[in-house]
């Protein structure tokens, strides 16, 4: 009674029977074309949003057989996207690929030729090679300038081939072309494959130089971009030629695209040690009016802008002397934007703008967000170091965020204290240790901010107030601290007790050193106290003081800076990730391939085999997406049977399908011409099938046809 009810409820409440993908497949197979069309735009609607709709393969590909442009394009980009992660699939429609490359279409051209480097298998190379080296000559720049990309990604499957054949010489030939796009793609292929083969394909001379340099002004954006990324490494021998390379790609720090920008930037700063010391500062002085202008974009393009601007402040501190209100905080700004600019700005001050960053960091230190009241109270640290004339002044604005008693500025300002002490022993010692007076460990929080408590109170145990009291109360939490803090506390009781030994702090030092090295699990902490226990129990004074009291060096600055190494590598990563990491790319990007190319079984598979592997995943991924989308229980609809031993289902479903891929691909073969054929001959059988738009309208009715192909399913194509 119950299946009878659900039945009926169905029928009156018309309660569909399949899913989403069931209607895409019976609009895919429909008689009528503007259908189809409208069905592929939908599956194409629902890949973009991250569906999965790979089990409609087939369907999809029946419809590559068509006229319209728009239609093919869709279903070109549908298999560009399943490409990357079923690079199986789309071996079965390779026939098509070649005879669309004969197109007499330039844009269907093109896009067979960019389909089929997108297809990452091995075994897509034999069927490549006439294609692109008819398309490397062909008529129309367009498909040119697609099949110079497509030379690099033949070139990361067979390499040897590519030399083979020649297509390296060839791009190097279109240097010369006559359309722009042609040699900027010409150059991104050459330099894509310098970088995976770590040798120099573009020898660039002095020729090829004023091509690139004349073509500069006429290329799109990305083509500007790969012209002067070959640019970054031209080694120019003479001055002049310096010159004509500046005054050619100065222009292009006025482009409206920041990665032009930047990359022009990169290719002005590697000639900047070429030119003399006039001219140099001439360069730095129109580089910062286009560096200025990034921070007018987005937040996040700034972002990437400020992480490059750090690296060229590195090298040449001088670029942005005068332009530090361009980095002031804007209430809008994101916190990395805020963290960033702060950075940015204590970079570039100095004498003449000091007092006004200053002042602008107290307003930051007054804020809510405790990250950037953090970063702004360690900048105005950082600014007291390095410019002693405003370090006054900037001493005077700690102790006042001091008597403000914010518990969130007080971690931040302990650390910044000591590193002041370590610049000014003495200059500002009264009003630090009035701030150390009166505040209590209890106050801090961060194991950082504790352990510059305590080396302050052991490096001025004399100028401490109550310092017994102090030290009673450090030394009652020893073992709950952080080993950071233990280590700190324990150099600072042995170095009072040489300094200003009282009976209390011989007692406390006697307890320190036997909790440390009999209850302290850290090792580090364990084995400087035994270390110090030994040099104590020595009559030695001046080893004792020699090791012990030694103090730290004079600190000169507090502003991290790059390793010179380091630096020269990142002047050549602007404008890449590198840039942003800090790290030259070669320490994250792997010299492996960890992708599908290398790493994947499928490389090693003959083409037959690879096409029965994608009959069996169209199939499998049909079927089992029918049972899920089948909800009902009735008699009608039954358990599908399991799949068989070679991977092929036997319900009736799965052999419609293989059914269908045989109406659609029997008697469609490529045979790749002999050496020296012109590779002209077209299947007649495809051709046919390309001007008879009525093929598409569903699968063939002939019961013979099917029985036929059935039985013979490892020679479909």
């Amino acid at each position: 009674m119950s299946k009878r009810l659900e039945l009926r409820l169905r029928k009156f409440f018309n309660i569909p029977r399949k899913g989403e993908t069931f209607e895409f497949r019976e609009g895919l197979v429909s008689q009528y074309a503007d259908e189809r069309k409208d069905t592929i735009q939908r599956v194409i609607a629902a890949m973009t949003v991250g569906k999965d709709v790979s089990s409609l393969f087939p369907d999809v590909l029946k419809n590559i057989a068509t006229h319209d442009l728009e239609q093919k394009k869709l279903v070109y980009l549908y298999l560009m996207n399943y490409a990357k992660t079923n690079p199986e699939l789309c071996i079965l429609a390779v026939n098509t690929f070649v005879q669309d490359t004969e197109d007499p279409n330039p844009l269907v051209r093109a896009l067979a030729i960019r389909t089929m480097g997108c297809i990452r298998v091995d075994k897509m190379v034999d069927y490549m090679e006439i294609p692109l080296k008819r398309t490397l000559k062909d008529d129309n720049p367009y498909v040119r300038k697609t099949a110079a990309i497509c030379v690099a990604k033949m070139f990361e499957l067979n390499s040897a081939l590519c030399l083979e054949q020649g297509f390296l010489d060839r791009l190097l030939e279109m240097i010369d072309d006559s359309n722009q796009m042609v040699v900027a793609n010409a150059i991104s292929a050459l330099t894509e494959i310098s970088k995976s083969t770590r040798t120099q394909m573009l020898n660039i001379d002095s020729k090829i130089l004023k091509k690139l340099l004349m073509t500069l002004n006429e290329c799109t954006e990305w083509g500007r971009i790969s012209i002067l990324t070959a640019l970054v490494d031209y080694d120019a021998d003479d001055v002049n030629e310096v010159q004509h390379m500046i005054d050619r790609i100065s222009p292009q720090l006025q482009h409206e695209n920041p990665a032009v920008v930047l990359s022009s930037i990169k290719v002005l700063i590697n000639q900047m040690d070429k030119i003399s010391e006039e001219q140099r500062e001439a360069l730095l002085k129109r580089l910062s009016s286009p560096l200025v202008s990034l921070m007018s974009t987005p937040p996040e393009i700034q972002y990437v802008a400020l992480k490059n601007i750090r690296i060229i402040l590195e090298k040449y501190p001088q670029v942005l002397s005068r332009e530090l209100r361009v980095f002031f905080i804007k209430y809008s700004d994101p916190l990395y934007l805020k963290l960033e600019k702060i950075d940015i700005m204590v970079r570039i001050a100095n004498e003449s703008n000091g007092l006004l960053l200053l002042a602008e960091l107290r307003e930051y230190s007054m804020e809510i967000d405790l990250e950037v009241v953090r970063r702004s109270v360690n900048a105005i640290g950082q600014l007291a170091i390095k410019l002693s004339k405003i370090s006054k002044k900037a001493i005077d604005v700690l102790y006042e965020l001091f008597i403000n008693r914010a518990e969130y500025v007080l971690d931040q300002l302990v650390i910044v204290l000591q590193n002041v002490l370590r610049k000014y022993p003495k200059e500002y010692l009264t009003t630090v240790i009035t701030i150390i007076s009166d505040l209590n460990f209890e106050d801090i929080n961060d194991a950082e901010s504790i352990s510059s408590y305590v080396w302050i109170i052991g490096e001025y145990s004399r100028e401490i107030p109550h310092l017994e009291t102090k030290l009673t109360n450090l030394v009652k939490q020893f073992q709950e601290m952080d080993p950071l803090v233990q280590s700190t506390l324990l150099t600072t009781i042995v170095k009072i007790n040489l300094t200003k030994p009282t009976p209390v702090t011989q007692k406390l030092l006697q307890q320190v050193l036997n909790e440390a090295t009999t209850e302290v699990e850290n090792a580090d902490v364990r084995d400087k106290a035994y270390i110090y226990w030994r040099i104590l129990s020595t009559d030695n004074e001046s080893l004792q003081k020699k090791v012990i009291l030694n103090k730290l060096p004079i600190l000169e600055s507090t502003i991290d800076k790059f390793p010179p190494l380091l630096l020269n590598e990142l002047i050549h990563e602007l404008s890449n990730l590198g840039s942003i990491y800090y790290k030259p790319a070669s320490s994250f990007i792997g010299t492996g391939d960890h992708d599908l190319i290398n790493s994947s079984s499928l490389q090693t598979k003959r083409l037959e085999e690879l096409q029965q592997m994608a009959k069996n995943e169209i199939v499998n991924k049909t079927v089992k997406a029918e049972n899920l989308l089948d909800f009902d229980d009735d008699e009608d609809v039954g358990q599908s049977p399991p799949p068989t031993d070679n991977g092929t289902s036997s319900v009736s479903g799965g052999a419609n399908i293989l059914d269908e891929l045989n109406d659609l691909f029997s008697g469609l073969s490529y045979t790749q011409p002999a050496a020296g054929s012109n590779g002209d001959t077209k299947n007649s059988a495809l051709f046919d099938l390309m001007n008879d738009t009525n093929t598409l309208s569903g699968p063939s009715t002939s019961t013979d046809k099917k029985d036929s192909n059935s039985n013979d399913l490892l020679n479909l194509f």
